[in-house]
């Protein structure tokens, strides 16, 4: 496969290469060969990126937000129109499955729209004041430049979750997308400058996390961070930001669960299993890596879960039939065997998988860990690949307690025709998302989509609550008396 020349970084409006010159290549994880090649920017880029996006903050924040909400619009129509142009190469730069790949592009284009719709409403609050004549309220004000770094596994949907709020909103944007995923990112953009975005309202940087990543989450003209990623990079980040008291919104790792009552559809329950820690080959915040079985159905479920992972079949992503592509690299592929090890050392029994593919590609076989206990490192850690672990429990305290022993709270499941233990599991799984007779992954764009402990630090993608990571909140008050009036005042 020939390796392709990449357009660059999108600076004001321009396709410009690396200041130095430098480069580096994106591969296909189905076959290892070189995809494109792509700036390798660095501290230079970063700051000429910047100031592009400062200069046109000046206009854009004054732009009708139902203006820039009719640009997200179009933008919606254009990713529409170019879906399956857009998923055949997440096959092959991602190595997402078609269905998944199509799905995440779908993400964008309901973010798109949702967020078009914004741009007539971004409410604020209006209240009764405690003098006469004076009338008081809160709007939203843009925070200025936004600087987005977004990972490989959703490398359009999750641009999307974070552009889309950010320049409704009326800032201005710059993007540092996974190093893995660079060409997705290029055709995203492009997009998005279609859809008739002024030059500088989005600018792309590409390269890699601790060059140009590092170099937007310090720069000081960059009051906004937002980044996806692992818990230990999200600390990173975190003080490396801490200096200019930047608003950081973080969304970090997950080590989901799926409880299974005694009472719970045994079929339904496998195939949302199957699903929810195989799908992307397990590289989803959301995936589950812990199943919690009640121990009435826990040597049933065990043996249906077996069979319908040793059912799917692995291949590239473009090809037809394939359940569970390939993971990205090999970087991930080599951490992934290394949890197989772990688990068996700790004294898990394996049932199925744990052996990578021979041949071209970083392919995993689909993995089943039995008889975990809630203390070892496989039912702890994020493996974020295609692991799972059964852990049997006697009741449905158990299930709950073993639930939330981990220091994530992403997303959570429970299986069972009990409505009373369903409300329970509501109230008491420690998780920012809860699903009931599902698996843990399908969130819908207009719920707030985040996590509690490690997971994040409070903020939230999707939904209104987004909104929250790219305004800063201002009270007006209009007095309309005619004469100085002091509130909080006593003048009786």
């Amino acid at each position: 496969m020939a390796v392709a020349s990449a357009r660059g970084n999108l600076i004001g409006g321009e396709w410009v290469d690396a200041a130095d010159g430098k480069s580096f290549e994106s591969l296909v994880p189905a076959t290892g060969e070189p995809l494109a090649s792509f700036p390798r920017s660095g501290a230079t880029d970063v700051d000429r990126a910047v100031r592009a996006a400062v200069e046109a903050f000046a206009d854009w924040r004054l732009v009708p937000a139902p203006e820039r909400g009719a640009i997200l619009f179009r933008f919606a129509d254009l990713l529409r129109s170019q879906k399956e142009e857009l998923t055949e190469l997440m096959t092959r730069e991602m190595g997402k499955v078609r269905a998944e790949a199509g799905g995440d592009v779908q993400e964008a284009i309901d973010m798109s729209m949702y967020m078009g719709g914004e741009g007539r409403r971004l409410s604020g609050q209006t209240t009764p004041s405690e003098l006469r004549d004076k009338f008081m309220m809160s709007v939203r004000m843009p925070v200025g430049v936004v600087g987005a770094i977004t990972p490989w596994n959703f490398p359009i949907a999750i641009p999307a979750w974070k552009i889309c709020p950010a320049i409704v909103c009326g800032n201005t944007v710059v993007l540092k997308p996974a190093e893995d995923t660079p060409l997705l990112a290029e055709r995203f953009i492009e997009l998005l400058d279609e859809a008739g975005l002024p030059p500088g309202v989005v600018n792309v940087v590409q390269g890699y996390g601790e060059e140009a990543g590092d170099a937007l989450v310090r720069h000081p003209d960059v009051p906004v961070i937002t980044f996806t990623g692992s818990r230990e990079t999200g600390i990173a980040v975190t003080k490396a930001a801490a200096d200019h008291l930047k608003h950081v919104h973080l969304e970090l790792g997950g080590k989901n669960a799926i409880i299974v009552m005694d009472d719970a559809d045994l079929e339904l329950a496998v195939e949302g299993i199957v699903w929810s820690a195989f799908g992307t080959s397990g590289q989803r915040c959301t995936a589950a890596s812990r199943i919690i079985v009640q121990r009435g159905v826990y040597d049933e479920l065990q043996s249906k879960l077996v069979a319908a992972a040793e059912r799917l079949r692995l291949g590239a992503g473009w090809e037809e039939g394939t359940d569970v592509g390939p993971l990205i690299n090999r970087a991930a592929l080599e951490k992934v065997h290394q949890y197989t090890q772990i688990g068996k050392d700790e004294g898990a029994r394996l049932l199925t998988g744990g052996e990578e593919v021979p041949g071209a590609g970083f392919y995993y076989r689909p993995t089943v860990f039995a008889d975990v206990e809630r203390g070892m490192r496989i039912a702890q850690e994020e493996i974020f690949g295609p692991t799972t672990a059964l852990l049997p429990v006697g009741s449905f305290e158990e299930a709950v307690a073993t639930a939330n022993s981990v220091r994530f709270g992403l997303s959570s499941a429970i299986f069972t025709r009990d409505v009373n233990l369903a409300f329970r599991a509501m109230r008491d799984l420690e998780a920012g998302i809860t699903y009931i007779n599902a698996g843990t992954t399908g969130a819908e764009v207009h719920l707030p989509f985040g996590g509690t402990k490690d997971t994040g630090n409070g903020h939230r993608e999707a939904g209104q609550a987004a909104l929250d990571v790219f305004t800063e909140w201002k009270s007006i008050y209009v007095d309309y008396s005619g004469r100085l009036q002091r509130a909080q005042i006593d003048t009786a």
